[in-house]
């Protein structure tokens, strides 16, 4: 090996992680620029998840950099002179071949490719030498190399402060919590949020009143929208061209006293999220990711829910969430389920795939605006007109259900809101300033809000705009002054910190202490959550890392029915929680599977120790065949678990009992519907509440009580979920091919329905003439073939693999035939 006084000339310049594509699978490697006399060379390293020491870091290969080499950026294309952030491809090109390489948007790429440059025009020889001096240094000892190098501070500083390096991240982040004050001060960031539900409708006035109210312009701008395009085509095919055209208001409404970037865009159905800066702050922008989650029926349709970015800005994480949820002043429970579900869904996965997906908390700052939809309660609506009138905001304002619902400490905890002094923000008649003069004369409200959480942030102004009459809303705006990283100072702290842990010896062994090793769950039901928590005390003297690891042979680290959250970390509480859905139901129905798993929790650099997961799950008919079903003449809870495995195993008339005609579950939901629900308005659109449904299904499944629980919204979902849990769909896998070939020929489609099992026609057949009965009350309940085509289709039809949208339109032309009023 070389010695201590030959390996100082070799210089680690910069250094940036990127991703790889090595044997058709994606990798994290690190890329050096290393100097030696005045030569330079790309060293490539492989390295541990989590790395300490050199130890944690294997040389792979060396790239000289000689008159032979290139750098080629590839760039995703720009539209409209608007830059869209993205990771930057680049192309390494050498005489011996090239590497293409994947490098995360923002400043430090772009420093790491400038300095490549540098090193590529001042090279001083030719490529030959080069590459022989190089090759002499891989013979040498790669490891060797690594470990003996003396990095400078500010290069592991670099390094360390990747995803990767994340092993001593709780310690850095501790002693720089000690040392904030040191390194963050206020600086003139200003943030400009908007939120804007415009009803459906096309710009027709301009944005500047509301996005260029600022006597200065802001630093960036989040611009979120609601009910951008209420159309059939944007809820069911998420494709609208309003999108392009509230998009160009926007870019023509910012302050005219500053040039301004596109960063990111991401739309939901209606709801759209736009993220501006100006040109000069571009360059500090990085880690941008952006995600989506709908909340709508059934937990997914994108009429309402949530579209979210988190990006970092100098060294802070900030993440932006725009959301629509739940209508209607009696439902703020499921604006509180929407707000739930928000939180624990909306996941951004970072660039080492190897780490888990960061959630909405897990930033420095978090900015949620958007038509939250909480109204004013227990006041009539001449009450809430005269308090507007005396301009009583205050008073006004206790009767909100969002300030109640988070002095309650239901939603928003840990958020700031400012103090609320402007109108309430809906509803308008449209085109005016005249409240709601419809027959319906809703209830002014403050819908549209702007919330904050995170230290250092300072508003100053929250405003409706009322000259914007588009809408039947008024667009509302925040400007949020933030307190960032000082960068220079916070390099100072950073490498302090690092070079004092530099000289803890890594000689002891992370041991933790668990709370418990056995887990029961009893009576697990289906789309019912239990949790039991599993707490980790570090009773060593060093930091340490766990992570759930698979099984030999096994794919994943658990059953699909069982979660650990989180998955991995550090001195926590992990909550092991366990939920069966549509995926695991029918295996756990059948008697295939049970509750029952070995977990193994791997401490990093320590020891394994398994933990035992053991339960029970009741029978559901949810998950269950439609053939075993029409086998059941009591509640499937009645039944021996013994006789229903039985049951499931039989061929189509195996039995010797007449079956039913078709499932009594079935029956009870459409028999309620058609009895209680022929006039409903928004059936099978609006969402019901969960503990209904738990009613519900626990109402099947045991047969008490007698009659159906829950709102007729609810039972509607309950049917659409069952449809969707089942096994096998009502028109078999077998046949569904059959029914795209034939979609445009009514007698062909009739044809293929009689094809199918005698219960699964029965089914098909009472679903379709219930729907037909639904059409002929439209007046009522503003239902049309094209939305039932739409909904059921979907379930009815299932594709046995990814459906595209050109299927998806042919199943619902099939079932169409089937809707109409004068079918024979």
């Amino acid at each position: 090996t070389s010695s201590y006084a030959s390996m100082r000339i070799y210089c680690c310049k910069h250094a940036v992680q990127c991703l790889v594509l090595v044997d058709n699978v994606i990798e994290s490697r690190l890329l050096g620029l290393v100097e030696r006399t005045k030569e330079h060379a790309l060293f490539v390293f492989t390295h541990r998840r989590m790395a300490i020491t050199g130890e944690d870091v294997t040389l792979y290969d060396i790239f000289p950099i000689s008159n032979d080499f290139a750098v080629v950026e590839v760039f995703k294309c720009l539209s409209r002179d608007i830059s869209i952030g993205a990771d930057t491809r680049v192309r390494l090109n050498f005489q011996d071949g090239d590497l293409e390489v994947r490098l995360p948007f923002g400043s430090h790429s772009r420093l790491f490719l400038s300095e490549v440059n540098k090193a590529w025009s001042g090279k001083t020889c030719q490529g030959k030498v080069k590459r022989e001096g190089w090759n002499e240094l891989k013979r040498e000892g790669r490891h060797d190399l690594v470990r003996q190098s003396s990095h400078t501070a500010s290069n592991k500083a670099t390094m360390l402060a990747m995803p990767q390096f994340g092993l001593r991240d709780n310690l850095i982040r501790c002693e720089l919590l000690k040392n904030e004050d040191i390194y963050t001060y206020l600086e003139n960031f200003s943030f400009f949020i908007g939120t804007y539900n415009v009803n459906g409708q096309t710009p027709k006035e301009s944005l500047r009143p509301w996005l260029g109210s600022t006597s200065t312009p802001p630093d960036m701008y989040c611009v979120g929208f609601q009910e951008l395009d209420l159309s059939k085509e944007a809820f069911f095919f998420n494709d609208t061209p309003k999108e392009t055209e509230w998009m160009k208001a926007v870019s023509e409404g910012l302050h005219p006293d500053a040039k301004y970037d596109l960063v990111k865009l991401v739309r939901l159905v209606g709801i759209m999220l736009l993220f501006y800066v100006r040109n000069e702050h571009a360059k500090h922008i990085s880690e941008m990711e952006a995600e989506t989650v709908g909340t709508g029926i059934m937990g997914r349709m994108g009429n309402k829910g949530a579209v979210a970015i988190r990006f970092r800005f100098h060294n802070s994480d900030i993440c932006v969430v725009n959301s629509h949820l739940a209508a209607h002043i009696e439902e703020y429970e499921r604006r509180n389920q929407d707000y739930k579900d928000i939180c624990s869904r909306l996941l951004f996965h970072q660039h080492d795939p190897s780490l888990v997906p960061l959630t909405i908390m897990k930033h420095n700052v978090v900015l949620w605006l958007g038509d939250l939809n909480y109204r004013l309660s227990d006041l009539d609506v001449d009450d809430v007109k005269d308090l507007i009138a005396k301009k009583d905001f205050e008073t006004l304002h206790s009767y909100d259900q969002l300030k109640r619902q988070i002095d309650e400490k239901a939603v928003f905890v840990g958020f700031v809101e400012g103090e609320i002094d402007f109108l309430p923000t809906y509803k308008y008649d449209t085109g005016s300033d005249q409240w709601d003069t419809s027959e319906k004369c809703r209830v002014p409200a403050w819908c549209d809000r702007i919330l904050w959480r995170g230290k250092n942030v300072r508003q100053l102004h929250y405003q409706s705009h009322m000259d914007l009459k588009t809408s039947d809303h008024k667009p509302v705006s925040s400007l949020l002054e933030m307190g960032l990283v000082n960068e220079e100072s916070y390099k100072n702290t950073f490498e302090e910190i690092v070079r004092s842990l530099d000289k803890m010896e890594n000689e002891c062994i992370p041991s933790v202490t668990l709370s418990r090793r056995e887990f029961h769950f009893i009576d697990v039901k289906f789309m019912q959550h239990q949790a039991e928590t599993l707490t980790l005390h570090n009773d060593g003297q060093v930091p340490c890392q766990f992570e759930f690891i698979q099984k030999l042979d096994e794919r994943t680290y658990c059953k699909p029915w069982l979660t650990a959250n989180p998955a991995e970390g550090g001195n926590v509480d992990i909550d092991l929680e366990v939920f069966v859905n549509r995926s695991t139901a029918t295996e756990l129905n059948a008697g295939h599977q049970q509750i029952e798993d070995i977990l193994v929790l791997h401490l990093d650099r320590g020891k394994d120790y398994f933990l035992s997961v053991l339960g029970n799950y009741l029978p559901s008919c949810f998950g269950s065949s439609i053939q075993t079903l029409c086998q059941l003449r009591d509640p499937i809870q009645e039944i021996p678990l013994e006789t229903i495995r039985e049951l499931n195993t039989l061929l189509p008339g195996g039995n010797i009992y007449r079956p039913l005609d078709i499932p009594k579950e079935i029956w009870q939901m459409v028999d309620h519907l058609y009895r209680n629900a022929p006039k409903q308005g928004e059936l099978f659109q609006q969402p019901g509440l969960r503990s209904e449904f738990v009613e519900i299904r626990d109402c099947l499944d045991t047969g008490m009580p007698d009659s159906l629980p829950g709102s007729n919204h609810s039972v509607a979902e309950a049917l659409l979920i069952f449809l969707d849990a089942l096994p096998e769909p009502v028109v078999p896998f077998s046949l569904y091919q059959q029914c795209l070939e034939c979609c445009s020929n009514t007698s062909q489609c009739k044809k293929v329905v009689s094809l199918l099992p005698q219960c699964h026609k029965n089914v098909f057949n009472y679903i379709a003439a219930f729907l037909r009965e639904l059409l002929k009350h439209s007046t009522h309940n503003s239902l049309d073939v094209n939305i039932l085509a739409t909904i059921f289709a979907a379930l009815l039809l299932r594709s046995p693999t990814k459906q595209d949208l050109a299927e998806k339109r042919k199943t619902q032309e099939f079932f169409q035939h089937f809707l109409v009023q004068d079918l024979s």
